[in-house]
């Protein structure tokens, strides 16, 4: 009844993070975050849809594929698609599945750019409390976007 996805997914070894691939966006979980798995799923695909990445009326994977593919309980993902639905970002339909809202329009640049920034700041306090330099911590930014442009341009 439920298609199989077949995504590339990634485990990092020692890492406790999860990537899967998806055709529009990029899903990662770290289980060692202190941040609950569904609300890093919630995150994610609702940037997703910020950025146009997730288009109106696109199907959102299954539950029960997807918890197989990010190696999660089906409760988790469950619990992330009935938060975006609170939130009005996404639409369940019977029978058919979980889709993301056709009036939900994508945010404006300056929007996107503030929440990133809440971000980004969240990283530059965790890289000073972890005695990280400036020079070592923009490497490894560095490295972390070439690591997933180069992971975007290898999906199926």
């Amino acid at each position: 009844m439920f298609p199989t996805l077949n995504f590339p997914l990634t485990v990092f070894p020692n890492c406790h993070t999860v990537t899967c691939q998806l055709p529009d966006m990029l899903l990662q979980i770290d289980f060692k975050s202190g941040k609950p798995v569904y609300l890093q799923l919630v995150d994610q695909i609702r940037y997703a849809a910020a950025s146009g990445g997730l288009r109106p009326g696109e199907p959102l994977p299954g539950i029960r594929p997807l918890a197989e593919e990010l190696r999660v309980n089906r409760n988790t993902i469950a619990k992330a698609y009935t938060e975006l639905e609170s939130q009005g970002v996404i639409e369940t339909i019977p029978g058919k599945g979980c889709f993301l809202k056709e009036n939900h329009s994508p945010f404006t640049k300056p929007v996107r750019q503030k929440l990133l920034l809440k971000e980004v700041d969240e990283a530059v306090v965790t890289a000073h409390h972890l005695q990280v330099d400036r020079e070592a911590f923009l490497a490894l930014v560095k490295e972390r976007l070439d690591y997933f442009e180069r992971k975007i341009k290898e999906k199926p």
